[in-house]
């Protein structure tokens, strides 16, 4: 007799498996009050236009006053998407959260008058207003930065037009996410045992661990045969976010639309081609280890929906939630009392919303408003990777606690270039302790390859993806059209650049580019990758014993936006200006490899 498994409602969830959304509104009542007093007074600022150049006293009031209105604005942003994230086709929440975004940008299209003010001023008169108004060295590194990004920064006129057009600018990636969230419906396959299962985002990566290969055959069909479906739909999406960021790229005068974003974070272009470089130049043990999964899976072609299942027949059962949280607990050990507090007080605390409900936002996050404790969103199924998913978006978390106990509001929105290390941290932590708790060789092999998937994932993965938009983000700036076929050649072929000879590149792969929703925060994934590099470097001289290793990673914790993100690692003790931690990262991939090989 066969079944079906549906995924459940919202209602149908037990609520202490949801986050408690109570600390940042206690209801709807309590978000509408506050959203309509905020948006009573989003134009009062603008008293302070034309006069926060004349004193420091002008100045530091005026900076206090934004922080008091942003900050209520952050946490109604926040409130509104995650509340729309927990059932994406609710329209009453996809309002809210639509009224909330234009709030936002409404905020900031009523100070865009603000940089080009404080761009008159020099940094000789500011070292002279902080002597004057002490208070005001909370700010340097913010107005710092503003004068350093002077040659981009336009008239107060074209600074108020570029953001009137910011909730135009969000058009493709609101499409986009309502399509991939809301709208799209993958078929339904049989999972190897007679019963019929819905294939969603949440369950895929699931369904491609499955020991049955003609499970992950019909999942990996159903899911690109369906985007394939709408292929000149998405083409045109992608397409029309890319030239979104042409235009502004343009409009600020960057010599490319990667310049434009790694400059926010001051970051040089040279940190991104490096980091493709070093990948292509590891690409070797890339392709070692997909030959040996495919001597492992013993098949005579390797194919794309071989790339996620377990090549270690292991037993390994699934995983209730209480025993991932056991698992990563102990794990974490070495990081510290401190950390394990933190962690525990998350678990116990509602801060997880765990489970897949019917129009859910897919995948997982972690956010956090300031003055309040992180959130985590989860898509949980019980397999040893939602583990170390568990882990990671609590190490995002937890990096804004420490961030937020040690910086005031203007410093404590740590850059985004140093997003991913604390998340990708605790996983190497993680599974290291795993590696010497495995007690046979089978379990041992598990893990190793699931570390060697992390590293495929992350470091190769994600460098192939910075890859796939810097080639099609540079095709844009020469006039060439991104047309579907076009963008899945291109995908296509990066593919079989980073799988190597031993991989068969099944044209479905070729429509990945179209699920990816990162794409539509360009120049994004890159760090995830030297994220992975830094995690390692910091977790390889914390694991070592090294006597300032755990103190330069709580500094780095609670580092924020303080200062530049290259500088503050550097003062930990991980510089990214050169190739060294990627390079180091990749060579604790190879040595794991051969550890895998030296099992078989």
């Amino acid at each position: 007799m066969s079944h079906t498994q549906t995924i459940p409602t919202r209602s149908s969830i037990n609520p202490a498996d949801t986050w408690d959304l109570t600390p940042l509104y206690r209801d709807l009542d309590a978000f509408e009050a506050e959203f309509s007093d905020a948006e009573s007074q989003v134009n009062d600022l603008s008293s302070y236009r034309g006069k926060i150049s004349l004193s420091p006293e002008t100045l530091l009031s005026y900076l206090k006053a934004k922080d008091k209105q942003f900050l209520i604005i952050d946490r109604l942003y926040s409130y509104a998407f995650q509340t729309s994230d927990e059932d994406t086709a609710n329209t009453q929440t996809q309002a809210m959260k639509n009224k909330t975004l234009s709030l936002y940008n409404r905020f900031f299209a009523s100070i865009a008058w603000e940089s080009p003010e404080i761009l008159t001023l020099t940094p000789e008169i500011l070292s002279d207003w902080y002597t004057k108004e002490p208070e005001l060295t909370n700010y340097r590194h913010y107005l710092e930065d503003t004068l350093r990004q002077k040659a981009h920064t336009l008239s107060p006129r074209e600074e108020e037009i570029l953001s009137l057009s910011a909730d135009m600018s969000y058009g493709p990636q609101t499409v986009f996410n309502m399509f991939n969230n809301a709208d799209l419906r993958f078929p339904s396959i049989d999972d190897g045992n007679g019963n019929t299962v819905e294939v969603t985002h949440g369950r895929f990566i699931s369904l491609m661990e499955n020991p049955n290969r003609q499970v992950r055959k019909d999942a990996f069909e159903a899911l690109y045969h369906t985007y394939d479906s709408y292929k000149n739909t998405l083409a045109a999406m992608y397409s029309s976010n890319v030239k979104k960021e042409l235009f502004y790229t343009k409009a600020r005068s960057y010599t490319s639309t990667m310049e434009a974003h790694l400059d926010c974070s001051n970051i040089p272009t040279k940190v991104y081609a490096q980091l493709i470089d070093t990948v292509h130049a590891f690409l070797p043990s890339m392709y070692r280890y997909v030959a040996l999964r495919k001597k492992l899976l013993g098949v005579d072609e390797l194919h794309m929906y071989d790339v996620y299942t377990p090549i270690i027949r292991y037993d390994s059962p699934y995983i209730p939630f209480d025993t991932a949280k056991e698992m990563v607990l102990e794990g974490l050990a070495p990081l510290g009392e401190d950390y394990l507090s933190l962690l525990k007080e998350g678990f116990d605390n509602r801060w997880i919303d765990i489970y897949e409900n019917k129009g859910k936002r897919s995948g997982a996050y972690s956010t956090c408003v300031y003055g309040h404790h992180p959130y985590v969103l989860l898509n949980y199924q019980g397999n040893l990777d939602n583990v170390f998913t568990l882990a990671h978006e609590m190490g995002h978390s937890l990096h804004s606690c420490y961030t937020n106990r040690h910086q005031t509001y203007i410093n404590s929105n740590y850059n985004i270039f140093v997003a991913e290390i604390a998340s990708t941290c605790n996983e190497y932590i993680l599974i290291s302790h795993l590696l010497k708790k495995a007690e046979t060789r089978e379990e041992k092999a598990y893990l190793l390859n699931h570390l060697m998937d992390q590293f495929k994932g992350t470091l190769f993965r994600q460098t192939m993806f910075a890859e796939f938009e810097k080639i099609t983000h540079e095709k844009e700036a020469k006039g060439e059209p991104l047309t579907c076929d076009t963008l899945c050649s291109i995908y296509s072929d990066l593919n079989k650049t980073y799988f190597g000879p031993d991989m068969i590149i099944d044209e479905e792969i070729s429509m990945e580019w179209a699920r990816i929703p990162h794409f539509y925060t360009p120049f994004y994934v890159y760090q995830y990758a030297t994220g992975l590099s830094a995690a390692i470097a910091f977790g390889s001289r914390i694991l070592s014993g090294e006597p300032s290793a755990l103190d330069d990673y709580k500094k780095f914790l609670s580092g924020g936006c303080s200062m530049d993100c290259m500088d503050l690692l550097k003062s930990c003790g991980v510089d990214m200006t050169t190739s060294g931690p990627t390079s180091e990262a990749l060579k604790v991939f190879d040595r794991y490899l051969t550890e895998l090989e030296s099992l078989f």
